[in-house]
């Protein structure tokens, strides 16, 4: 089964794009053959920016995608988005990628199941 996750919201301040992350981590987990695509645009972009720092005990974004993407899964980046908040390719955790709505028609045509957070 093809899985598109779709995240919209910021990496902190929301715990959409957090809770979106667990969700593909423990479908990764569950299923490793299962093909999962995550989506990031809008504000969600950011949640692949490289270097970021939490308190301990709190949750990392930065490290949860990573976690998707040591599990073999897609991770694209909205350009139009990244653009928008002056972030360049060079910024983002090794693995993700810059994409483009096309690329994202192509994604939600293909999966069986959309999820947005």
């Amino acid at each position: 089964m093809k899985t598109l996750i779709i995240l919209n919201d910021p990496p902190y301040g929301t715990e959409r794009s957090y809770n979106g992350l667990r969700l593909a981590r423990a479908m990764s987990k569950n299923d490793p053959e299962a093909a999962i695509t995550v989506f990031l645009m809008a504000d969600a972009v950011l949640c692949a920016k490289a270097g970021q720092t939490t308190p301990n005990g709190y949750y990392n974004i930065e490290r949860m995608l990573k976690g998707v993407l040591r599990a073999g899964k897609e991770v694209l980046l909205c350009g139009t988005c990244m653009d928008a908040r002056g972030l360049t390719e060079a910024e983002m955790t090794a693995g993700a990628r810059r994409s483009t709505m096309d690329e994202l028609v192509a994604a939600t045509s293909a999966a069986d199941k959309v999820l947005t957070f």
